[in-house]
């Protein structure tokens, strides 16, 4: 199948349906591209630049969040510096534990830094040795059954919950989700599945590592899908731009609807469901491509 508007509403239903929930969209996107026959350069370039769709809708849907994080944010950093000008003979530890304590929102965000720099250093070095080597439906399917089980094997071994409220996960708490997320850059793993268990075992409850991961989302797909959208601008024509705004637009739709609904499941479910669709799924392929 050809890539045009026909394929761009498919792969956008799919970005749309599968980028927040732990079950790896750009998996999905290799599965559904190698059964279409989509391939190459240009369904790889498209897999990472619709995910820009998914994007919006996230920045859409926790507006009034973000906007609020920013401002406090800006705020408290003025008052942080007010800190460090007082400090006497403090220690610095000592320091940024009170900061912590008192600029929630300011270390919020610098925990979203922090957790960001795992995965886009090793997503920077390893590249093209991902992209040319792991974008396959066989690693996908491996991806899946391995993914399935970690997600089974946390659920069952979590610690009492410690975090229960967002602004509650410190930059210590940050960095291990940000180490978890570097699974994420083996197609199949799902950057949403890693970033939830990641934060599962920090301590975070079920919703807040859910919502964690889409706040990680942000720095993480954003940086990712401008760089490969410049990288392959002279693969794309003009018609090649208008598919992939239709697929843009429909995974916007999707992903929104998404969001919320799995934001209401994990205040009342596990994920175990999703751990086992991703094996059975795994199975499924590997039987197929054998």
């Amino acid at each position: 199948m050809n890539w045009g508007p026909e394929l761009a509403i498919i792969l956008g239903v799919i970005e749309g349906l599968t980028e927040f929930l732990p079950v790896s969209s750009t998996g999905h996107l290799i599965l559904v591209g190698h059964a279409l026959g989509f391939t190459g350069d240009i369904a790889s370039n498209v897999e990472i630049s619709i995910q820009l769709g998914s994007i919006l809708a996230i920045i859409a849907y926790e507006r009034t969040k973000l906007a609020s994080l920013a401002s406090h944010a800006f705020r408290e950093q003025r008052d942080f510096r007010s800190l460090v000008a007082a400090r006497g003979n403090a220690s610095w530890a000592t320091l940024i534990q009170q900061s912590i304590q008192a600029q929630p929102n300011l270390w919020f965000v610098i925990g979203l830094g922090l957790a960001f720099l795992p995965a886009a250093l090793v997503g920077f070095l390893a590249h093209k040795s991902i992209k040319a080597y792991l974008f396959s439906p066989t690693t996908v399917a491996i991806s899946l059954i391995v993914g399935g089980i970690i997600i089974l094997v946390v659920e069952r071994m979590r610690d009492r919950v410690r975090v229960k409220e967002l602004l509650q996960v410190t930059p210590r708490l940050a960095l291990w989700v940000g180490l978890a997320q570097c699974a994420s850059l083996i197609p199949g793993m799902s950057r949403s599945g890693a970033t939830i268990v990641g934060g599962l075992l920090a301590g975070l409850d079920r919703r807040v590592a859910t919502e964690y991961s889409f706040f990680l989302a942000l720095p993480t797909m954003i940086i990712a899908t401008i760089y490969q959208m410049l990288k392959s601008q002279a693969a794309f024509s003009q018609d090649d731009y208008v598919a992939l705004g239709i697929g843009l637009v429909v995974s916007f739709a999707v992903a929104w609807a998404v969001i919320a609904a799995f934001l209401t499941y994990v205040q009342r479910h596990s994920l175990s469901v999703f751990a086992y669709y991703r094996m059975v799924l795994g199975v499924i392929v590997l039987l197929v491509v054998r």
